[in-house]
């Protein structure tokens, strides 16, 4: 059944807590309802508007536009082992509104390798391919087989339901055509996850593989699987380095880590020796967070919005400031990291204005 409520307030449903109203509100409880959700917005001559957590948009203002959320529904772990054959191998259908740390919790206690790293991730499963994900070394495009979704009629194709191999999805660093030549024309209703029980575990950040060897005492004692017990310590660090946006609210890295050229980066290191830095597949990757902090930008106040005390990379709003309070903020950060560095920044929410 789909569940309409007309100028529904949107501030619980974005985690910086901005204030919006949506034109309509609208929960489909499985994908099969999607069609009379657009249909539903022919009606009213509006467009429609995917939010799943809200832990990476910016609402700008009001919404004139038909919301919509998909009801999350539980793992039917019996359907979805991959053959007797394969006993340490899982392909797992998650539907789109699973929140996504239930879903590291849910397989890492299984003992299967693939999400552990993505562990503490705000947001929905839906929105995972969208952004594609990652941290500490691991992308969802790792484990990604498949998206399922539903195609909106366009140029007189009709609508329909499809499933896109992950090949297909252009998934690069924050990036996939679902931002790009796909934007406003397929809805996410499920992935198809590969995982395995015999997976090596992805330990190239020291920081992560120094608490994890503290803690291996633990998989002893408690019989915990090694996947959890990485899972556990990624919260850990993660806990320790952003704020909680129940608690204060924030949608986590605000800017992505800049990609440069490597004759770009061998001139800053000249400069800046201890400039944090890695390989890249078109160059170098730097770390947004330290061109940030290098600025003086970390714990700076503006009003009623910020940056976070202890992270450079979160901007933060403590209440009563607008997402123009919040983007001036961010003007002024990008255009100071471009003048000391020549190093352009690149916002990760999305700027929504419907």
């Amino acid at each position: 059944m789909v569940h309409k409520t007309a100028n529904a307030q949107l501030d619980q449903l974005n985690t910086l807590g901005f204030t919006a109203q949506a034109s309509w509100l609208v929960t489909a409880e499985k994908p099969e309802e999607l069609p009379e959700v657009f249909d539903f917005a022919l009606s009213q001559a509006l467009p429609v508007f995917p939010l799943g957590g809200g832990s990476n948009v910016i609402f700008q203002g009001n919404l004139e536009a038909v919301v919509l959320q998909q009801k999350p529904h539980a793992l039917d772990w019996s359907e979805n082992r991959v053959s007797e054959l394969l006993p340490n191998e899982v392909l797992l259908r998650v539907p789109a509104g699973y929140a996504w740390q239930q879903l590291v919790l849910d397989t890492t206690n299984k003992g299967y390798f693939g999400l552990e790293n993505l562990a503490l991730i705000p947001g929905q499963a839906g929105a995972a391919p969208i952004q594609n994900i990652g941290a500490y070394g691991v992308e969802l495009a790792d484990s990604l087989q498949a998206v399922e979704g539903y195609w909106l009629p366009e140029k007189g194709q009709p609508a329909k339901f499809d499933i896109l191999a992950a090949k297909d999805c252009g998934l690069g660093y924050r990036d996939s055509r679902f931002k790009q030549d796909w934007k406003g024309r397929f809805v996410i209703t499920a992935l198809q996850l590969q995982l395995s029980k015999q997976a090596e575990p992805r330990l190239n950040y020291a920081d992560l593989k120094a608490r994890l060897a503290i803690k291996k005492q633990q998989l002893e004692a408690v019989n915990q699987p090694l996947p959890a017990l990485i899972a556990e310590v990624v919260t850990e660090l993660r806990r320790s380095k952003l704020p909680d946006p129940a608690k204060l609210a924030n949608a986590g890295s605000f800017f992505k880590n800049p990609v440069i050229s490597k004759q770009q980066a061998e001139e800053l290191l000249k400069l800046y020796p201890d400039i944090p830095h890695y390989p890249a597949t078109n160059g170098c990757k730097l770390a947004a967070a330290w061109l940030i902090d290098q600025c003086g930008f970390k714990g700076t106040k503006r009003g009623n919005v910020g940056v976070h005390d202890q992270q450079a990379l979160v901007l933060v709003h403590t209440g009563g400031g607008t997402a123009k309070d919040l983007l001036a903020l961010a003007e002024e950060i990008t255009s100071a990291v471009k003048s000391r560095f020549n190093v352009q920044l690149e916002r990760e929410p999305e700027l929504v204005a419907v």
